[in-house]
């Protein structure tokens, strides 16, 4: 992993900070990213003072504009090109359909699939330019099973499971791998809200208990590893069991 460079979208925290960390630590350069610039320095500030080495770049990913112009600062940053792009970021707004406004039915697709559309479609050419790259979607339990008050998350990242299978199609042939990786039950500061609701939906799996986000970030981190370079158009659920069940 030594020497290559990664771009983490919504790594300020959760299961993104958690894979930054992971690969910085196993020589992957890294560029934290999101919204909030002071938890994105502190990530930073932890992999330097690790020994690793990463720069923050802030995006609030909305459209295709937004997505181009990380794709560009996030380049320049690194003085070079990307090898791994993981598209964290999401919005995960919950509520019967009946409740659902249309402003945050947009707001839902626009982060959790609109962006990873124009991420990929600004960064997936030059990797297969120079014949190899790896890229990971984070998706959710809520794509594969049909969980109450979930069904618009849950929509977008069906949807980004099919463009795994679509990418790793088109960019396959030239050595570029993508992948996703479907979580179940993490405790993350997003999904601290749900309280009780997380612990009862975790105990519905064999294992039983809450993933922390390592758990999810050492999938991520062997997918984008040469470890796994017969892997693509996979959907690797760590989720505890859950869909066994």
């Amino acid at each position: 992993m030594e020497t290559k460079t990664a771009l983490i979208t919504g790594s300020t925290s959760g299961i993104g900070r958690a894979t930054a960390l992971k690969l910085a630590r196993g020589g992957v350069r890294v560029v934290v990213s999101g919204r909030h610039a002071e938890r994105g320095l502190q990530v930073v500030e932890q992999i330097r003072a690790e020994g690793g080495a990463a720069q923050f770049v802030g995006a609030d990913l909305r459209d295709a504009r937004s997505a181009a112009e990380l794709a560009a600062k996030a380049t320049e940053s690194i003085g070079g090109s990307l090898d791994i792009l993981v598209n964290n970021a999401a919005i995960g707004a919950g509520g019967p359909t009946a409740g659902t406004d249309e402003s945050t039915f947009d707001a839902v697709l626009a982060t959790n699939l609109k962006a990873p559309f124009y991420l990929v479609a600004s960064i997936a050419p030059a990797m297969a330019a120079r014949g190899g790259g790896a890229i990971v979607n984070v998706s959710t339990l809520a794509a594969e099973l049909a969980l109450p008050g979930l069904a618009v998350y849950g929509a977008s990242k069906a949807a980004l499971d099919l463009l795994t299978k679509s990418w790793a199609a088109e960019f396959g042939p030239a050595g570029v791998r993508v992948n996703s990786v479907s979580p179940g039950p993490t405790r993350t500061p997003g999904s601290e809200a749900l309280g009780e609701g997380l612990r009862q939906l975790a105990a519905q799996a064999p294992l039983g208990f809450v993933a922390d986000p390592e758990d999810i970030a050492a999938a991520i981190a062997f997918l984008v590893s040469d470890e796994a370079r017969f892997v693509t158009g996979a959907t690797l659920d760590v989720n505890g069991g859950r869909t066994v069940v």
